[in-house]
C-alpha cells in the first residue's frame, strides 16, 4: 500500500507551488467557522454595544473579507484566484463569538485557504478589539467545514461539528 503524494512537495522532498494552468476553470466554494471563547463581561460589552473600541463585530467582518483576499501573501503556496464574493457571519453565543465564513470563485484551484484565512483574522481582530475587556479571549475550532466545486467533488463537516 502507497502513501498519498503531496502534491505541494517535489520527488527530492522540496516544497513547490503547484501548476494549475492545465485545470478547467469551475465555480467553487468554500466554508470554514471558528470561534472565539469570551469571558460574561466581553458578552455583556458586545451585546450591549460597550465596547472601548468600537463596533467589534463589524471590525471582524471586514477583518474577514480583506484577510481572503490577501491570502496568497500570507499562504507561501497558495495560488492567488479571483475572489468572486465573501460572506462572513459573526454571531454572539452565551461564551463568546461564533464566525463563519463563505468564500466564492470561478478558477482552477480551490479556496479552503481563503476561507480559513479569513476566518482566522476575523478572531484575531476581535480579539484585537475585545482584549480591554477581556484579556483571556480564546481563539479555537477553526476549520473547513464545506467546499464544493474542482476535481475531488463537494464535500461538507458532519452536522456534530468538527
Amino acid at each position: 500500500m502507497t502513501s498519498p503524494r503531496l502534491t505541494h512537495v517535489r520527488d527530492d522532498g522540496t516544497a513547490h507551488m503547484v501548476d494549475v494552468s492545465a485545470k478547467a476553470v469551475t465555480a467553487r466554494e468554500a466554508s470554514a467557522a471558528g470561534r472565539v471563547l469570551l469571558a460574561p463581561a466581553a458578552i455583556e460589552a458586545l451585546r450591549g454595544g460597550t465596547v472601548p473600541k468600537g463596533d467589534a463585530l463589524a471590525v471582524a467582518r471586514i477583518a474577514g473579507i480583506q484577510a481572503a483576499k490577501r491570502t496568497p501573501e500570507l499562504v507561501p503556496l497558495a495560488h492567488p484566484v479571483a475572489i468572486h464574493a465573501v460572506a462572513v457571519e459573526v454571531s454572539v453565543a452565551d461564551d463568546g463569538v461564533d464566525i463563519a465564513a463563505t468564500v466564492r470563485t470561478a478558477d482552477r484551484t480551490g479556496i479552503e485557504m481563503e476561507a480559513l484565512t479569513c476566518v482566522s483574522v476575523a478572531a484575531l481582530a476581535l480579539v484585537d478589539m475585545i482584549k480591554a475587556v477581556d484579556k483571556h479571549a480564546r481563539i479555537t475550532d477553526i476549520r473547513v467545514t464545506a467546499k464544493s466545486g474542482g476535481r475531488s467533488g463537494d464535500w461538507r463537516e458532519e452536522a456534530s461539528g468538527a
